[in-house]
């Protein structure tokens, strides 16, 4: 692949696709597969573009909760808030990793489509409206105090995100909602259950296709990786002061338009 000025600024695009979207309710995935195909983008083999950028937006997230991920470090060999949040963090990146080495490859190869997209988006943003608006009274208003039983419960909701257009952090807040934690402690949660999720995806996609990585494609997940990096550093910042103005449902009504503009669009 030789260097391709269009190329390189379809992976940036893609990048800030990425960075916007990771961390709303709204699906990372899906937009990347209907953007990929919408410019025929001809990136790195077996998705591993996609993945990798999605390490670029993680990146955000230690870089603002750096100060907590330390104090987490620091604590978490003795009893406290950092090791009970630790343990939570465990137990709910468990699921995921079980479905994902199990049916990883079955999922990338039947459900990465754009109408299973457009139906997820659609489906989901029904559910999520319904959840803003008959959520269950919050019990929990800190991602500390979630027991661990309820926290093993959103990781088996995160598990419906390997289904593209579900969103990981839609399911995942859709669950911690469901399981009594408030809105922003549920936004966050889901931001630092998402560092290990998605850093065990990247690794795990980038060995699997490490033969047919080649420095061109180095260079296009670089260029993904910091665009992605740079506007998600905004996006997290921001979201958790606007979910407490807005809430979800105008993530939800998004959906629920983009899922029916593509059905349309599809049939």
């Amino acid at each position: 692949m030789s260097f391709d000025l269009l190329l390189y600024a379809q992976a940036a695009l893609l990048g800030v696709v990425e960075g916007v979207t990771e961390f709303l309710p709204i699906s990372s995935t899906g937009h990347l597969i209907l953007l990929t195909d919408v410019l025929g983008f001809q990136g790195p083999p077996g998705k591993v573009f996609e993945v990798a950028i999605q390490s670029g937006a993680i990146a955000a997230v230690i870089v603002v909760y750096f100060q907590k991920l330390l104090g987490m470090a620091k604590h978490v060999w003795h009893p406290s808030e950092e090791q009970h949040l630790v343990i939570d963090l465990l137990l709910a990146f468990i699921p995921a990793v079980i479905v994902g080495l199990l049916f990883h490859a079955q999922i990338k190869a039947v459900l990465f489509s754009p109408k299973v997209v457009a139906w997820s988006l659609l489906i989901g943003g029904m559910i999520l409206w319904l959840i803003e608006k008959y959520k269950p009274t919050p019990r929990y208003f800190t991602a500390e105090q979630l027991p661990w039983q309820r926290a093993l419960g959103i990781g088996f909701m995160q598990c419906m995100a390997m289904i593209p257009g579900v969103s990981r952090s839609g399911a995942t807040i859709v669950g911690a909602l469901m399981l009594g934690l408030e809105r922003k402690a549920a936004a966050e949660f889901s931001f630092l259950l998402a560092i290990p999720t998605m850093l065990a995806a990247t690794s795990y996609d980038l060995y699997k296709n490490w033969d047919v990585m080649d420095f061109d494609a180095a260079g296009l997940i670089a260029t993904g990786w910091l665009a992605a990096f740079l506007t998600a550093m905004v996006v997290v910042r921001r979201l958790i002061m606007f979910l407490g103005k807005h809430g979800f449902a105008p993530f939800a009504l998004y959906r629920m338009v983009l899922g029916v503009v593509l059905l349309v669009m599809l049939y």
